[in-house]
């Protein structure tokens, strides 16, 4: 969500505070700020609305001189996008930025009006300022202490950084249930130290691959030349430092138009990356890091949110099917609020591809308080979600740039496919012959996805034909169904079409009333268990007039029969369907809004890390 940059050494902070902004410009901002200190003078705050152009054009025209500074882009959460809800936020001598929600800020706020403060903001963040400016007037000039002591009396999220006109040079982070990390500088001599603070290490990995990352409770006091940590009430702690092998290349388009696109073609490789090494054909088994105690299993909880979640229902089906362990998927956000009942051997897996998403956290926390033993499959190594789980499998997926999930989703379903299988060979369920079959198909997928690939063409054809409709309806059948919900998902997301998503079996208890000549169906109809049931939805569609998208099995010959449009999809096993047929869905909804001409990348009033509730 939020982004956050801060730089403390040598060089010119504004362009490494912007260069860093703009390499967190995707996990969506609406508007933009900085402030630099120079040793001797008041800190300046330069702050815009809107995108980051328009703050580069003012720090053009009105340049910021200075080694030491911290950059912003916020998403509204409190107060509308706005200049003077923009951060930094500056009080007296402090300047802050924030990530998070602060859920006692009212009272806060009431307490530091009636002292006679001044807000100029609507925001919650703003009184961190407020408090620490009054704190350091009245005790002193431990500025490290009067920060941890502002924390220590909010209650919600944050990641916070803050500088002061009279501690030139240095910067105090702190972070509690959102992402934050150190960056180090790489050099020896003192002339030319330099360290970072972030919220995201794509923001810094220009300038180091060493990160310590932050945990719950920490306070980071940050000079040129020293890193020291500590938690609220001042006690030094120590946080393992670690590299970080993401190549910056990554972070480019490489010839796309856009950032999805180029994901969406990535996939083949990211689901190679993500069987890389876990399946052995000669001992018939995958081998995922963990160790899952399951015999103890009775029952797993399946936590996520959006893209995710919609992987977790696919997740619920292979492994009930392959590992028969009763499954239940639930949606994070909704998880703790309804008095969950989590009994004696219960597996909580929480399913993130930024691993900060803070609905699923908290749903993982819940689960975890209760009793369960907790998993987490994510991308990011070492976030926050992977470190609070008792063990973690990851994806990687790589770098995911672009707001709307592609490559993230097929590579949860990968992990999934592969935890199914891991599962059944220690429940009994799947023989030696079974998982080696099974494996075997798995490996072909990233073959016959780039096959698929390259038949896509056709797809911005049909996108062309319906890009002006203003409603769409997915249906889907069994594994089908997460997969309209996500296809579902794509268009609204980066279109701004309205589309559902139904079970086929649904279609006559609502939904049908909506169709017409206007309305697209687009239906998955691949052969398997319950095809010749989509071939009657499909009939029903038809015989109301509605114009039929369908998604078939390479090989049927019947289909062209009952649809407008179909598109083919290579034939593979029904628990790998969902890895193929979400492609073409993924590339409609691109080619829908790329036509349109909506921001593909960065959708209106989206973000890449949902981190806060």
């Amino acid at each position: 969500m939020c982004g956050i940059i801060g730089y403390t050494g040598h060089r010119e902070a504004t362009a490494l505070l912007l260069d860093g902004l703009r390499r967190l410009e995707y996990r969506g901002y609406d508007s933009a700020g900085v402030a630099v200190l120079t040793a001797g003078s008041p800190a300046r705050v330069v702050r815009c609305e809107g995108k980051l152009g328009r703050l580069r054009d003012v720090l053009e025209r009105e340049p910021l001189r200075g080694h030491c500074g911290i950059g912003h882009t916020r998403w509204a959460t409190h107060g509308r996008p706005s200049e003077a809800n923009a951060h930094p936020h500056r009080q007296g001598k402090v300047s802050i930025i924030h990530n998070g929600i602060i859920e006692n800020h009212v009272e806060l706020r009431a307490e530091l009006v009636a002292a006679g403060c001044t807000f100029s903001s609507e925001t919650d963040s703003e009184i961190f300022a407020h408090m620490i400016d009054r704190d350091l007037a009245r005790d002193g000039t431990d500025f490290r202490a009067a920060v941890a002591r502002a924390l220590g009396r909010v209650r919600g999220t944050w990641a916070i950084c803050v500088i002061h006109d009279d501690h030139p040079g240095e910067i105090v982070a702190g972070r509690h249930n959102a992402p934050l990390l150190i960056g180090l500088g790489t050099a020896t001599d003192g002339a030319h130290a330099e360290n970072f603070v972030a919220s995201d290490v794509a923001a810094i990995l220009e300038h180091t691959r060493r990160v310590v990352d932050l945990d719950d409770g920490d306070v980071a006091w940050v000079t040129p030349d020293r890193v020291a940590l500590f938690d609220v009430q001042g006690k030094p702690v120590t946080r393992a430092e670690r590299h970080v092998d993401w190549s910056t290349v990554a972070a480019e388009k490489e010839g796309f138009k856009h950032f999805m696109l180029k994901e969406i073609h990535e996939q083949p490789r990211v689901i190679s990356d993500a069987l890389a090494g876990r399946m052995s054909y000669e001992q018939a088994d995958v081998s995922l890091g963990v160790d899952l105690a399951v015999g103890n299993i009775k029952r797993i909880v399946l936590l996520a949110c959006g893209t995710s979640y919609h992987a977790a229902l696919c997740g619920k089906t292979m492994i009930e099917r392959l590992a028969r362990i009763p499954v239940d998927v639930d949606l994070a956000s909704e998880f703790r609020y309804r008095e969950p009942i989590v009994e004696p051997g219960t597996l909580a897996v929480a399913i993130s591809q930024s691993g900060e998403t803070a609905d699923t956290m908290a749903a993982l926390r819940e689960a975890k308080r209760l009793g369960a033993q907790t998993l987490a499959i994510c991308n990011v190594v070492g976030s926050s979600i992977a470190r609070s789980a008792d063990q973690v499998i990851y994806t990687h997926a790589g770098p995911e740039i672009s707001v709307a999930s592609t490559k993230a989703f097929t590579s949860q379903l990968t992990v999934f496919v592969l935890l199914a299988l891991h599962l059944g060979k220690r429940t009994g369920k799947l023989s030696d012959e079974v998982i080696r079959e099974r494996m075997t198909q798995i490996a072909a997928v990233p073959e016959a996805m780039a096959h698929l690939l390259g038949q896509m063409p056709a797809v911005r054809t049909i996108a062309r034909r319906y890009m002006h409709a203003r409603d769409f309806l997915y249906l889907g059948r069994g594994l089908g169904y997460p997969v309209a919900l996500e296809g579902a998902l794509k268009l609204k997301e980066i279109s701004y079409v309205h589309a559902e998503g139904y079970a086929s079996g649904e279609m006559k208890h609502g939904p049908i009333a909506l169709v017409d000549e206007n309305l697209p169906v687009v239906v998955m109809a691949l052969r398997g268990p319950g095809y010749e049931k989509v071939l009657s939805n499909l009939s029903e569609v038809r015989a109301r007039g509605g114009k039929i998208i369908a998604l078939a099995t390479m090989g049927d010959r019947d289909i062209a029969d009952q649809a407008d449009d179909v598109v083919l999809v290579p034939d593979v096993d029904e628990m790998l369907q969902p890895l193929l047929a979400t492609v073409p869905l993924q590339l409609l909804a691109y080619h829908i809004a790329d036509l349109r001409g909506t921001d593909v990348d960065q959708p209106r009033n989206l973000a890449k890390s949902v981190t806060v509730e």
